[in-house]
């Protein structure tokens, strides 16, 4: 039951520099590995980005930017990542085979007691890891975008992970001044991806209707529930608000909600016309196309910090 101190984490692109970067921040020795130098020089650079934001509204010391930094080191070779790795985290695209493929080869080439993790937000690590002979020693710890930003890390045990693997990460992830959410059951797309595809649904389906604008839906969702949510869950908003109210709400309203199997029709029109979203200029709304850090991720980050000062001031 070592301390975890030196940490691999493999993928450098949307999530795994901001995870490395809260690794870097709680102290450990980071190793980040992406088969290109390109791609870790441009995580190097959304790092100290991400940093100096921080900094700006008063989350982070000027004077800790630099160590941080320091404790991160970049490689294309994945033997020298995880050669000494007491925890491991990949970050690489959502493909089963890929995944596969790589956790053979960390179980080949990480130390016998080193954790296993995937961030993988929607498959089962048993399905990843299924050609794994110690299967005690992976499992699911499935972070947020932006990482270094949200607190939750949901932590998923697979049916063959130890005990001891699930506790010493969950401590290792609060020392990292994470919020870890055991997950109980393994199921595909773990806890919160299940409840915001069911809110995702509801809202493509409310657009496709025409009942409102992507402008007055994103207005009314931010400006609503999802601040109440922020301030209770949606297991204690009813408990506040009583369950026989939504008890009689869900009788009458389910009936009315979309219930598709598939995903929506517009999503595919706009990936056929090449409406992909912030990176091509256009989706539900438009935008400047001005590099890899943009001021809409900006001004998101910006917003979270206020809620973060707001709902975890301990931060």
């Amino acid at each position: 039951m070592t301390d975890i101190r030196n940490v691999a984490v493999i993928g450098s692109g949307l999530m795994g520099h901001g995870i490395a970067q809260v690794f870097s921040r709680g102290g450990c020795q980071v190793k980040m590995h992406d088969v290109d130098e390109a791609f870790l020089s441009r995580a190097m650079t959304r790092i100290r980005s991400n940093l100096r934001t921080l900094a700006e509204r008063g989350l982070e010391k000027e004077s800790e930017i630099e160590p941080v930094l320091s404790r991160i080191t970049g490689t294309t070779n994945l033997q020298d990542a995880v050669a000494d790795a007491d925890f491991v985290t990949e970050a690489i695209p959502e493909d089963l085979k890929m995944k596969m493929e790589l956790f053979d080869l960390l179980e080949s080439m990480a130390p016998g007691d080193s954790i296993l993790a995937s961030n993988t937000s929607m498959l089962k690590i048993s399905d990843i890891g299924r050609r794994i002979k110690n299967r005690t020693r992976i499992l699911v710890t499935h972070w947020f975008n932006p990482p270094h930003l949200i607190p939750v890390v949901e932590v998923v045990k697979g049916p063959d992970t130890s005990q001891e693997t699930v506790e010493r990460t969950i401590r290792f992830l609060a020392k990292m001044k994470k919020e870890p959410v055991r997950v109980l059951k393994e199921v595909p797309g773990h806890l919160v991806n299940r409840i915001q595809f069911a809110l995702n649904r509801e809202t493509l389906s409310l657009f496709e209707q025409g009942v409102a604008t992507a402008e007055e839906i994103d207005k009314a969702v931010s400006g609503s529930i999802a601040l109440r949510l922020a301030a209770s869950g949606p297991l204690r908003t009813i408990d506040i608000n009583g369950i026989e109210l939504f008890y009689y709400g869900m009788r009458e309203m389910y009936r009315f909600l979309d219930n598709s199997p598939a995903p929506q029709d517009i999503l595919r029109q706009k990936i056929e016309k090449g409406e992909v979203g912030r990176r091509s200029g256009k989706g539900f709304f438009e935008y400047e196309v001005t590099g890899p850090v943009t001021s809409l991720e900006v001004e998101r980050d910006k917003n979270l910090m206020q809620l973060l000062k707001a709902f975890y001031p301990k931060d």
